[in-house]
């Protein structure tokens, strides 16, 4: 495959997403050179980022990720003279110098967009005076553009995102982002991508108002910032489970994709909505358990049921232009679909269940239902039916999932540049 364009892209950070971003961007040819802000020194040459670059423990080698079993011996060539590596064909640049992201030299390679994988700099509100470094240095060392591959995190919680920062999560709300106007975009998590595709089908064909309640789980890899083995906890910690071996613990955490979901879904801001994070020791692979509540219509012969909950999701995933929703009448496990391409989630339509029951609503506690209408109410218990629906979700929230539809979101952001 030819190189698409002449363009560069800036990444920040060679961690799990930094690194897998550019073995996504060496396969898709579009930028002609990546510059990497690694921000330290790393090995003991340009021969050790190499090594790094073209082995990984989850997904093999980079030849074969890109040329299958056909793939030659390597595809990584080191330029010691001109101080870059090439990936087939593909210049990777890297920077050691700094961390702080106003002082990285993005303008001195002339980079427009900067993709920010460090998951360090996430609070678009702060002034790039700031000490220590902050998401909008990036745009100080001469980006214009700046993608963060995690959730905006605002410390100062009465401060609001500001007008020229967005999330957005690709298929279903990537048009929202306003070139003219966005100079900063959240790829928001892999959960928020993949718990988006599941609840986007049922509002589109059921109506948020119809939703009563949600919640999710997900039974979530392990992450580089867990411990290979227990460690003494820092001064202050207040969550001591993030401390235990990752190797052989199931570990209880927290998630913040109900938040940023109401961010890509308006609507499920009127939807009372809890989510829940468990870390399982899995090197990548990750499911989203679905429970929601919807109200039935019995007078019309109400009719949520298995079948028809996966119907919608069949007739979604059909008309995904982009594939990002994917329905699978198969028994997976989790590694099936690790490495997927382009899945944000594959709906496990095998195990998709509902239980249809009566629920008992006392009037007297209905807020907003004034006195002279109650009094005239001789039932004051009332029966509900409500249907409860499970649905499974499964992502690779690595490569597979979350690094291909950044990579799109890369992309579209850097053609809106044009």
């Amino acid at each position: 495959m030819r190189i698409q364009t002449d363009k560069t892209l800036g990444i920040n950070g060679f961690g799990r997403i930094g690194k897998l971003t550019v073995w996504h961007h060496i396969a898709r040819k579009y930028f002609k050179k990546l510059v990497v802000n690694i921000g330290r020194n790393a090995g003991k040459s340009l021969d050790d980022l190499a090594h790094y670059l073209e082995r990984d423990s989850t997904y093999g080698s980079l030849a074969g990720y890109l040329y299958g079993f056909q793939a030659p011996n390597s595809v990584v060539k080191v330029d010691t003279s001109n101080n870059f590596i090439d990936a087939d064909g593909v210049e990777i640049h890297f920077l050691q110098k700094d961390r702080d992201p106003a002082q990285i030299e993005w303008h001195a390679h002339d980079i427009p967009l900067v993709v920010d994988t460090t998951g360090q700099f996430l609070d678009p509100t702060l002034s790039p005076d700031t000490s220590k470094g902050v998401l909008r240095g990036h745009i100080e060392a001469g980006a214009s553009k700046i993608i963060v591959s995690a959730p905006f995190k605002i410390k100062d919680k009465s401060k609001p995102i500001p007008d020229d920062s967005i999330t957005t999560v690709m298929g279903i709300n990537d048009s929202d982002y306003d070139p003219r106007k966005h100079a900063i975009i959240s790829n928001a998590s892999c959960t928020t991508t993949c718990l988006a595709h599941m609840i986007k089908p049922l509002i589109d064909y059921f109506s948020a108002k119809k939703i009563l309640t949600a919640s999710m789980a997900t039974i979530h890899a392990a992450t580089g910032s867990q411990q290979v083995l227990d460690r003494l906890p820092k001064e202050n910690a207040k969550d001591l489970r993030k401390n235990r071996s990752v190797f052989n613990n199931i570990i209880l955490t927290t998630t913040g994709a109900a938040k940023t979901l109401s961010q890509v879904i308006p609507e499920m801001k009127n939807v009372g909505f809890i989510a829940e994070s468990v870390r399982v020791p899995n090197i990548t692979g990750s499911l989203v358990i679905l429970l929601v509540n919807f109200q039935e219509d019995l007078k019309e012969g109400g009719s949520i049921r298995r079948e028809m909950i996966n119907k919608v999701y069949q007739q979604a995933a059909r008309q995904d232009p982009n594939q990002y929703l994917q329905y699978s009448d198969k028994q997976n496990v989790s590694m099936d679909i690790v490495g997927l391409p382009r899945a944000a989630t594959v709906i496990e339509g095998h195990e998709t269940h509902t239980r249809t029951a009566e629920v008992s609503i006392d009037l007297n506690q209905v807020i907003g239902l004034k006195q002279d209408i109650l009094n005239q109410i001789e039932q004051k218990m009332i029966r509900i039916p409500i249907t409860q629906t499970i649905v499974y979700g499964w992502y690779d929230n690595e490569l597979g999932s979350y690094v291909n539809m950044l990579g799109d979101r890369t992309i579209s952001v850097s053609e809106s540049l044009e």
